[in-house]
């Protein structure tokens, strides 16, 4: 399906979603991008551990679900780990 050329100031469907999950979310003790990349080795380490990362850092845990570049960013570091892990590193 082809997407309409929207009007510039105004918002498509799928950001508009984005951007109400995102409000509707919010926490009022959540954490920052850089709160979290400076947790997020710790995070990666319980997760492949086996260990409930999520328990123990839910503040991490919740930024993620909600930002997506640090998603990105923890996925990559699970990648990197988990081949380091498997050369025995």
């Amino acid at each position: 399906m082809k997407k309409k050329k929207l009007k510039k100031g105004t918002l498509d469907v799928d950001t508009l979603k984005q951007m109400v999950r995102g409000i509707m979310s919010s926490r009022e003790d959540e954490i920052d991008c850089d709160e979290c990349f400076e947790q997020l080795d710790h995070f990666s380490e319980l997760s492949l551990a086996g260990k409930s990362a999520d328990e123990a850092l839910p503040l991490v845990k919740q930024h993620l679900e909600t930002c997506p570049d640090c998603k990105e960013e923890f996925e990559v570091l699970l990648k990197a780990l988990n081949a380091v892990s498997s050369k025995g590193g």
